[in-house]
């Protein structure tokens, strides 16, 4: 992680630097200016509207009763995409493009959530329940620790410590 860390961060730069003097040489200076600066108004023109579409795709999937999964996703890419049209540069600015065009992201998406599922994490397991299920979402094996539950339906409240939680006083 710290390698890829360590490139991303010495690395793109020296090659952002190099492209954008090649593109000066051709076209001029001041024209590579103003392109750079018409990409990042473009590209955030295209967040804007890619973060709009989302924000009503998760809505409309929170009315449904169904946890927006593959929405949150495309949001994460599109802020992703917002923070690379940022960077000023040529192939930063081509991957902000490729995020924000719909079916490169789905595949990208696609990977991410393989990666999640299936990675090195651990695999992840969904919980989904009845009307008395207090929890629904998703957890890697491993993630709990220490749990101390109780019945929050049954008689045996006062056979714990401490005050109830947040939630019970609704």
């Amino acid at each position: 992680m710290l390698l890829v860390l360590g490139l991303l961060f010495v690395v793109l730069p020296i090659v952002e630097i190099y492209f954008i003097i090649q593109v000066a040489h051709v076209i001029g200076g001041w024209e590579t200016l103003g392109l750079l600066v018409v990409e990042s108004l473009l590209g955030a023109w295209l967040v804007k509207w890619q973060g709009i579409w989302v924000l009503g795709r998760i809505a409309r999937a929170l009315e449904q009763g169904r946890v927006p999964s593959k929405e949150l996703v495309d949001g994460f890419l599109i802020l992703t995409a917002g923070v690379l049209m940022v960077t000023p540069g040529f192939v930063t600015d081509l991957f902000g493009f490729l995020l924000l065009i719909p079916p490169t992201r789905a595949l990208v998406r696609r990977l991410l959530i393989r990666r999640f599922r299936e990675g090195r994490y651990g695999r992840v397991f969904t919980v989904v329940g009845g009307p008395s299920t207090r929890f629904v979402g998703s957890f890697r094996a491993g993630d709990v620790q220490d749990v101390q539950g109780f019945d929050v339906y049954g008689d045996d409240t006062a056979k714990r410590d401490g005050p109830d939680p947040p939630e019970l006083h609704g």
